[in-house]
């Protein structure tokens, strides 16, 4: 059963031929077999996925089924949820548990999903690999003995549902945070517009660039989960109020049959260094949408290099905010000291991990009087001198492609700088500072067996055609994800 797609599991649950209570066990022996060598969960809720399962197996029998009934999903353990401990990877938060319910998991639990648990991440989704969890880093069950990493922050939900011990899962993507670690697990991952999911009861980070998102094996399952995520919020100052997006998961071909599509190719990415797989998946993937009828043309987006220096200015500003609240007084941990201001250090200093304070410092020096104009201004000149860029290649064009990243999943132990882990997110960072939609799609396996994505990229609130091209893309790539595939079973 774990095999089965969500498209699929409700064709089979509608048919009663297995039921909710069925899948949700299947999926709970999966993590018991497999949860403590893949880490990808911090918080199990099997009780809470049996009770779900048993309400959907009463609706199904009823005719009174709701949108993903029965669907076992993993929540990243950024959203609040209401008396289930809601850690953000951290010890500053280790034993909280919200008395209210995010806005995301509310949708999902009026979708009739079932809740299988938390999934890890990078603390307070500050990372690449996922490492900088306080409960350890989750492990990619692609060639499982290597101890690759599922990437990041999304990894413990890439690691859950590339192994089986979810159906899909809910992500948060500030600056490739779902879609590169899709990329390098063989997984669907949206990052949708900015403004359509909304971010209340989310755990912030950087509140202009926080953007949450499904996690999924194919795009006709990201299509529905979107269509249950997306969404006005009028708790949220930052939920677009033109806010919607709906499918049934079949999604239309928008090449062949003489249709027409110009896909653009960004002229700034062709001296970045990638690998060589990356490179020739690429360019067999942009052949077969030519030879289904796609124009291909060569667009600018001139700064799209200084995004990564833009970014890391703008995050860490925002973060030094939002991460504030933090102090010991209200909520999570406290940590005595003399007074006032040695209790906040001391809190401080044994909550937060050294990644978290490293941005926070970075953060609190942009914004200090002496650097506000400086860096933090001028990287603000510079995400809005990239949005228009955007603006203005899709004048010549419809959607954008591009590499999710420059190569397959990296081990675990990699002795790699901060700097180096901050340049993985090159291709990625500038679709957050734009705010529009982009998704991370299979687009083969390179000779190591591992798997690589491929992005594409569209205007504001143009998430449909986003998807209806990457299924292009997944069709010719034919990957096969399963995860008895890929655990080798």
């Amino acid at each position: 059963m774990i095999n089965l797609t969500i498209k699929q599991a409700l064709e089979k649950l509608k048919k009663r031929e297995i039921s909710a209570t069925e899948l949700a066990r299947a999926y709970l022996a999966r993590i018991e077999k497999y949860g403590k060598q893949l880490n990808c969960y911090i918080t199990n809720t099997p009780e809470r996925a049996l009770e779900d399962a048993a309400k959907s197996d009463e609706r199904y029998a009823n005719g009174k089924t709701l949108a993903l009934d029965g669907m076992p999903i993993a929540m990243k353990d950024l959203f609040a949820t209401r008396g289930i401990r809601t850690t953000a990877a951290s010890h500053m938060l280790e034993n909280f548990v919200p008395q209210y319910e995010s806005t995301i998991s509310q949708k999902f639990i009026d979708a009739g999903t079932v809740l299988l648990g938390k999934s890890n991440l990078d603390e307070f989704a500050m990372g690449t690999f996922s490492k900088t969890s306080y409960f350890g880093a989750p492990v990619s069950p692609w060639q499982i003995e290597k101890r690759l990493t599922a990437g990041g922050s999304s990894g413990g939900s890439t690691s859950a549902v590339a192994s089986g011990l979810a159906i899909a899962a809910t992500g948060t993507d500030t600056g490739g945070s779902i879609r590169f670690p899709c990329a390098i697990t063989g997984l669907v991952g949206l990052k949708p517009t900015y403004g359509l999911c909304s971010r209340w009861g989310c755990v912030a980070f950087a509140s202009s660039l926080d953007t949450p998102g499904p996690i999924t094996r194919t795009v006709e399952d990201a299509a529905l989960l979107l269509s249950v995520m997306a969404g006005h919020d009028d708790k949220d100052s930052t939920s677009a109020p033109n806010a919607k997006f709906e499918s049934d998961g079949n999604l239309q071909p928008v090449l062949g049959d003489g249709k027409k599509l110009r896909i653009g190719i960004i002229k700034e990415f062709n001296n970045v260094q990638i690998s060589s797989d990356m490179k020739n998946l690429f360019e067999k993937r942009i052949a077969d949408l030519k030879s289904m009828g796609a124009d291909i043309v060569e667009v600018s987006i001139p700064n799209v290099l200084d995004a990564l220096a833009a970014y890391y200015i703008i995050a860490p500003a925002e973060a030094s905010s939002n991460l504030a609240r933090y102090d010991g007084m209200r909520y999570g941990l406290r940590v005595e000291g003399s007074d006032l201001y040695d209790t906040y250090k001391k809190t401080r200093a044994a909550g937060f991990g050294e990644e978290v304070q490293r941005r926070m410092l970075i953060g609190t020096a942009v914004l200090s009087s002496e650097s506000y104009e400086v860096y933090f201004m001028q990287a603000a000149r510079v995400r809005r001198m990239i949005a228009d860029a955007f603006n203005k290649a899709f004048e010549q064009c419809d959607l954008i492609v591009c590499p999710s990243g420059a190569s397959t999943a990296l081990p675990l132990d990699s002795d790699l700088s901060p700097l180096e882990y901050y340049a993985l997110d090159l291709f990625t960072v500038a679709m957050n500072l734009a705010g529009v939609p982009a998704v991370s799609v299979p687009c083969g396996l390179a000779q190591n067996g591992l798997p690589l994505g491929m992005q594409v990229v569209g205007r504001r609130f143009d998430d449909m055609r986003v998807l209806q091209l990457a299924k292009h893309i997944e069709t010719a790539a034919n990957i096969d994800n399963r995860p008895t595939v890929i655990m080798g079973e």
